[in-house]
């Protein structure tokens, strides 16, 4: 009995110390934890128990001679009862354990954070508040996160084992969980839903941060594309759309699931309809939004349809990415980007120099104006002195002899 009246200690040292399952690193792990070493414990117990006395019993009651087999008793009210009462408690007990947590687990706290979650063969996609994508789930420590999910094909399952959480993601419908992790840390997430061939590749990273780091993250993820080059907005489409998943990039050609695509602009392709095709940069748009018009010899006919999920901007970002996949490429692609950059900065500054110089020749005509105004002004002030000055040297003679004229008269 010293195995059921340990159990509480048992179950507070496998809380942190799990030797079944990884180490616990969200709030609700502790009662999925609780409830799994309770069943395992009750059920060592009872596997002990039962082995001992089998044991016990094939010594004791083993075929001697010279000794008769005594009739068993067929029926024992008090033992009867006793096998149904005890388990009976013991499942009472079970499901509360299991059913508190699972409520804890499904009831999602109103201030939690929400980021939205897409699943498609084979990748993950998490979408945030402002609209930024990444291929794996950045979250804030010590703040309820709940993630809102879908399917964009199969039946997939999210799965993060250090959290204890695992959900459905089921085409035409939206589910959600959340969870709480308290310190930062790196965790792994999966699919365990057998979603295709590709289902093993469907893998993805939780980074749990501090709240300040995770918030300034975000908002430097949300800037990148404003000053990236379309190649490099294209690359990260790449990884957030799970192309990666299924096509390789590297100078090697890696076998995937999908061809390669590196040094594939230019080439020529032939398809399994007996047809081909130069790479440029319409099949390459095709092959995107409707990847099953043309099909590469040697693939299958199993690539999604990006139609409806990207504008013309991104799939033209995508074959920019794809044109670059050459010795030297996205190198080219980053200094045009900055050259172009840096012309429009020069033009955009030019301009500004411009107006400026309008401006203070605009400034410097009208102070000429004022200024020659105003002189106007004062030089017919003084003409008109002038003239009141000119009548009376005319008139003094006039007037002088008129006067003379006069004062003798008088």
């Amino acid at each position: 009995m010293s195995l059921l009246t340990n159990l509480p200690l048992l179950l507070a040292q496998q809380r942190d110390n799990s030797f079944w399952m990884p180490p616990p690193a969200s709030t609700s792990a502790g009662a999925v934890d609780d409830a799994f070493y309770l069943i395992y414990y009750i059920s060592l117990f009872f596997f002990l128990l039962i082995v001992a006395l089998m044991l016990v019993f094939v010594v004791l009651y083993r075929r001697r001679p010279g000794i008769e087999q005594k009739k068993a008793p067929a029926h024992s009210t008090a033992l009867e009862v006793t096998w149904t009462i005890i388990p009976l408690l013991v499942v009472i007990y079970i499901f509360y354990s299991g059913f508190t947590g699972y409520l804890e687990m499904r009831t999602v706290p109103r201030d939690a954070y929400e980021i939205q979650v897409t699943a498609r063969q084979y990748n993950w996609t998490f979408t945030y508040p402002n609209g930024y994508e990444s291929p794996n789930l950045h979250m804030p420590a010590g703040e309820p996160v709940m993630l809102l999910m879908k399917s964009e094909d199969v039946i997939h399952s999210l799965w993060v084992p250090d959290f204890r959480v695992k959900m459905d993601l089921v085409p035409g419908h939206y589910t959600r969980t959340w969870f709480e992790a308290p310190e930062p840390g790196v965790h792994d997430l999966v699919c365990t839903e057998y979603c295709g061939t590709g289902h093993s590749a469907m893998l993805a990273t939780v980074v749990v941060q501090p709240p300040s780091e995770f918030r300034a993250w975000l908002a430097d993820a949300a800037k990148f594309a404003e000053g990236a080059s379309p190649a490099e907005r294209g690359q990260l489409l790449f990884r957030n759309q799970g192309c990666a998943s299924c096509h390789s990039v590297d100078e090697a050609r890696s076998a995937k699931v999908g061809p390669p695509l590196w040094g594939v602009f230019g080439e020529t392709h032939q398809f399994t309809d007996g047809g081909s095709a130069v790479v440029d940069e319409n099949y390459l748009r095709e092959s995107i939004l409707n990847p099953n018009a043309k099909i590469r010899e040697g693939y299958r006919a199993q690539m999604n349809s990006y139609q409806g999920l990207l504008d013309d901007q991104q799939v033209m970002d995508l074959i920019q990415y794809i044109k670059a996949l050459r010795p030297g490429g996205m190198e080219e692609a980053k200094a045009a980007a900055a050259a172009e950059k840096a012309g429009a900065e020069d033009e955009a500054n030019g301009d500004a120099d411009t107006g400026d110089a309008n401006a203070d020749q605009t400034g410097a005509d009208g102070s000429e104006s004022t200024q020659a105004d105003a002189e106007q002004t004062s030089n017919g002030q003084t003409g008109t002195g002038g003239d009141a000055g000119t009548g009376s040297s005319d008139r003094p003679d006039n007037d002088a002899s008129s006067s003379g004229d006069a004062q003798p008269d008088s």
